[in-house]
């Protein structure tokens, strides 16, 4: 009897224990995929659940979201964090519209070209949306093929062009098989072969994993240092959109003045909003979430 292939183990695990995520259920369409897939990119599925339901109600479609200002796709995204990704939600909503009469493509090279969706989202989409075999690795799977086939403890920070060969190794060849092996992977990595805990006795592959085999330990720390966000830009562009998303047009700098004390670190972050097509000037002293009013109107003679 042929033994069950590392596909086949996970993909049994995940039919009996996957979390209930809207974004998985039957007939949920290409847009809110992506939707969801944008937004859990570092960000956890506790905060990304409101966020896309009340996303997704107001703006159902490409269409809708592309009639609608960047301004308003800020004020959406609240605190999910990355704050850019609203901006090019929108941005791709208006290219769907504009290239695909609407619909959310279902060519990866198509996917791929669309504002601010890379390479995972792209075959996310392609393999969730659309039922088509293609590798899909985020960090989770990363560390779940890592450990699991190369018998290291860690992937690394970034994917690369072999992690989308080892992965597609893996997968099997009928696509839809393909596919629930995919979201499986994804899975495993987040709720059980986890980064610093990793869950080794409930595990479907423990028995063939061949990092448990060679008994190493999950390293000590982080791959990455934790960004550190009290205290740093990061912290004091949040206060400064904050204030922006809480009114209409355009804000005096001098009510921007009051989020924090230190001059040079206030100007630096707010610089940074311009720089990152977040926000914009308004004459000499004013500022305004990106779109969201009258256009500009170039100064000269």
């Amino acid at each position: 009897m042929t033994e069950p292939t590392f596909a086949t183990l996970v993909s049994r695990w995940y039919e009996e224990n996957a979390r209930d995520l809207p974004w998985r259920e039957p007939g949920v369409g290409a847009w809110a995929i992506l939707v969801s897939e944008v937004m859990l990119q570092q960000t956890p599925v506790v905060r990304v659940l409101p966020a896309w339901q009340a996303w997704l109600a107001r703006w159902p479609d490409p269409a809708a979201l592309a009639a609608d200002t960047p301004a308003e796709a800020i004020r959406m995204w609240g605190r999910l964090g990355y704050p850019r990704r609203a901006v090019r939600l929108q941005d791709c909503a208006v290219a769907i519209v504009e290239r695909h009469g609407g619909e959310v493509p279902d060519k990866l090279d198509q996917l791929l070209a669309l504002p601010g969706v890379g390479t995972y989202t792209a075959r996310a989409v392609a393999a969730f949306a659309y039922g088509q075999r293609h590798p899909v690795v985020d960090t989770n799977v990363r560390r779940v093929v890592s450990r699991a086939v190369a018998g290291e403890p860690d992937a690394g920070p970034a994917t690369r062009p072999v992690d989308l060969v080892a992965c597609e190794e893996l997968l099997p060849v009928e696509p839809a098989a393909a596919v629930l092996a995919s979201a499986a992977f994804m899975e495993l990595g987040a709720v059980v072969c986890t980064a610093r805990s990793p869950r080794c006795p409930v595990c479907p592959v423990g028995s063939v994993c061949a990092w448990r085999a060679s008994g190493q330990q999950a390293p000590a720390g982080p791959t990455r240092r934790p960004q550190r966000y009290a205290g740093t830009d990061r912290q004091v562009r949040g206060l400064l959109l904050g204030v922006l998303r809480e009114t209409t047009g355009p804000v005096p700098h001098q009510r921007l003045d009051q989020v924090w004390q230190d001059d040079v670190q206030r100007a630096r972050a707010l610089a940074g909003l311009v720089t990152d097509g977040l926000v914009e000037p308004v004459g000499e002293a004013s500022f305004r979430l990106v779109g969201d009013g009258p256009a500009i109107q170039p100064v000269g003679p």
